[in-house]
C-alpha cells in the first residue's frame, strides 16, 4: 500500500511540472508584441497612424477660402479639404474635419486632440519646434488689404522718415503668420503688437477695416482676394508682404503619420491631382 501512494504522489507531481513547462513556453500574443513572417523573420507590429481606428481627425479653421470654407450646402470646401479627403482615401482612413479657433490647432496636434492640422499653415520655426510638417502642398503669400482711397501703396508707408511707425492700426487674424510677422519689433520686420489688432477670424479684421476700425489688414493672398470681392472699396496692394509655404502639422511623436501622409501627398502630386485641386480654386 505505501509503495501505491508513492507511485501516485510521483505522478502528481510529474504531472505538475508538465504543467508549469508549457504555461513557461507558451503565452497569448497582444497587440504590442512582434510577429514572425512567413519568411521566419521577426517583423515590428505596425504603426498606429491616429487616435481613433479608421478615421483620421483633421483640425481646420473654416473662414480661409479658397482653402477651407463652409459652402452654401453646409459642408466644408477648399482645397485643404479636397487633398486631405484624397490623403485619407490613400491611407484607408475616413476623414472627420473638426473646425475649430486657428490657434488651437497646434496645440490639439500635440496632445493626441487631433491626428493632423491643416489650415493653410505656414512652416516657420516656431511652430516647428512643437510639431512636425509634412512636404509643402502649396505655396501662399501675405498680402495688405487695405480701403480704395487709402495713402498707403506699400509696407513701407507704415513708416516715417525716421523709421518710426506712424499712428495705424493693422487688423490680423490671430495666431497666424500676418500676426507674428507684423506683430514683431520694426528690427525684425514689423511694426510691433502696439499698432496691431487681433480677430479671431480673417473675415473680423476684414470688417474692422470696412468699419474704419483698423487700417490695413494682412491676410494670405487667396483670401483677401475672396474678402475684397465681397467687400466694395477695398484693395490688395501690389507689394507682396511675404512669400510662405504650407504644410499639414503632425504631433512630434507620430512620425509614422507624418511618413504616410508624405508619401501619400507625394503620390497624389506625381498623379497631378495636387495641381488639378489648386487649379480648381485659383485662377492661374
Amino acid at each position: 500500500m505505501k509503495k501505491l501512494m508513492k507511485i501516485l504522489a510521483l505522478v502528481m507531481v510529474a504531472a505538475m511540472a508538465l504543467t508549469l513547462f508549457a504555461g513557461c513556453g507558451e503565452k497569448p500574443a497582444t497587440t504590442d508584441e512582434t510577429t514572425t513572417a512567413a519568411n521566419g523573420e521577426t517583423e515590428a507590429p505596425a504603426a498606429k497612424l491616429t487616435a481613433t481606428d479608421g478615421v483620421l481627425v483633421m483640425a481646420t479653421n473654416a473662414s480661409f477660402p479658397p482653402y477651407e470654407f463652409v459652402g452654401d450646402d453646409g459642408a466644408f470646401a477648399g482645397i485643404d479639404v479636397e487633398i486631405a479627403g484624397l490623403i485619407a482615401e490613400k491611407l484607408g482612413l475616413q476623414l472627420e474635419i473638426q473646425d475649430v479657433e486657428f490657434g488651437s490647432i497646434i496645440g490639439g496636434v500635440q496632445s493626441g486632440k487631433f491626428d493632423m492640422g491643416m489650415a493653410g499653415m505656414t512652416v516657420n520655426e516656431e511652430r516647428l519646434q512643437s510639431v512636425n510638417f509634412s512636404t509643402t502642398y502649396a505655396t501662399g503669400v501675405q498680402s495688405i488689404i487695405v480701403k480704395e482711397d487709402s495713402e498707403f501703396n506699400s509696407f513701407d508707408d507704415f513708416f516715417k522718415e525716421d523709421g518710426s511707425v506712424k499712428d495705424i492700426m493693422i487688423g490680423v487674424q490671430q495666431d497666424t503668420t500676418g500676426d507674428i510677422y507684423v506683430s514683431d519689433t520694426v528690427e525684425n520686420g514689423g511694426v510691433g503688437g502696439d499698432h496691431v489688432t487681433q480677430y479671431k477670424t480673417g473675415n473680423d479684421a476684414v470688417q474692422a477695416l470696412v468699419s474704419g476700425k483698423v487700417d490695413a489688414v494682412i491676410i494670405d493672398n487667396e483670401p483677401a482676394k475672396s474678402y475684397v470681392s465681397v467687400n466694395e472699396g477695398l484693395k490688395i496692394l501690389e507689394t507682396a508682404y511675404a512669400n510662405e509655404d504650407y504644410a499639414i502639422c503632425v504631433a512630434k511623436n507620430n512620425t509614422a503619420l507624418l511618413d504616410a501622409i508624405n508619401a501619400a501627398l507625394a503620390e497624389l502630386t506625381a498623379e497631378g491631382k495636387v495641381d488639378e485641386i489648386i487649379g480648381k480654386y485659383i485662377a492661374k
